[in-house]
């Protein structure tokens, strides 16, 4: 069944004063572009997420939101960068000379100055991975549950759509059967009227209608739009991605439906065009939102 490109999942994981929250939120796009925004602490686990997020999600704009608290001290390690530190106080100290100001160096002011402490997990880091990979799977669920339902109800809509241009192509199949006949008639009186005569040269009549049946047949079109129709009906039953398949089916109706209206000279067939043209339209704008 086809799923939507639209959704959210948001899932939290709590274990031993650790806290995981995981949101994800996607919308339509041409490709699957993932853009995930992480705390600096786990940023190491970047590209396993967008490996787990690309295996279940295919296209789409994939917007992803991570927070992590650790309120656990086991296994953490605090160092101090003392070559670092001793480079700010360096700097400070001629800065300070140079300013003709007082040195006033404060140890725990100099702890808080960038990478001069740092926290580290010696053996939490694969504990992390996993939890954290729990939680962005249980957020996948979600997304993907969202994105499906929205997709079954799409698909509803969609072959209503498609039963409406059935009917429709029934109708012009139905009212395209005459034309030649009609077109006959038409341009024998018309003959008639100019050469104010009741002799018919029937072999030139025969050459008009050849060369009119020629131009104004829609059998073609006819047949491959029902053709398009069934295609269109299988790919909402896949389960794979069938978005740009469907959008290419769309264009191909969209091509028939416009050579149909061109060529039928009847206004019953003109009108039920353009009824056509405004639904696959409508079906164009939903499809974009299909993965």
């Amino acid at each position: 069944m086809i799923k939507s490109m639209t959704g959210f999942g948001r899932a939290k994981i709590e274990k031993e004063a650790k806290e995981y929250i995981v949101e994800i939120k996607t919308v339509n796009h041409k490709y699957n572009d993932i853009a995930i925004k992480i705390p600096k602490t786990i940023s190491y686990l970047e590209e396993n997420i967008k490996k787990l997020i690309s295996k279940e999600i295919h296209r789409g704009k994939v917007e992803v939101y991570i927070s992590f608290t650790n309120n656990s001290t086991e296994g953490k390690n605090i160092k101090i960068n003392t070559e670092i530190a001793k480079l700010y106080i360096q700097e400070l100290r001629q800065l300070a000379k140079e300013a003709g100001i007082a040195e006033n160096i404060n140890l725990m002011e100099i702890t808080k100055l960038p990478d001069v402490l740092n926290i580290q997990n010696e053996t939490e880091d694969k504990t992390i991975e996993e939890e954290l990979t729990l939680a962005v799977n249980q957020a996948i669920g979600s997304l993907l549950t969202m994105r499906k339902n929205e997709g079954e109800k799409m698909a509803v809509d969609l072959r209503k759509r498609i039963e409406i241009l059935s009917e429709k192509i029934d109708k012009i199949s139905g009212l395209s059967t005459g034309l030649v006949e009609e077109y006959v008639v038409k341009l024998e009186a018309r003959i008639k009227e100019l050469l104010s005569t009741d002799v018919v040269d029937q072999n030139r009549l025969a050459q008009e209608i050849v060369i009119y049946s020629d131009k104004c047949s829609i059998e073609e079109e006819i047949t491959r739009l029902r053709s398009h129709f069934v295609q269109f009906n299988n790919l909402l039953d896949q389960e794979m991605p069938v978005g740009k398949k469907l959008d290419f089916i769309v264009q191909e109706m969209n091509r028939e439906t416009n050579t149909i209206g061109a060529k039928a000279n009847k206004l019953e067939i003109t009108n039920l065009v353009v009824d056509m043209k405004t639904e696959i339209e409508n079906i164009r704008e939903q499809i974009q939102n299909i993965e």
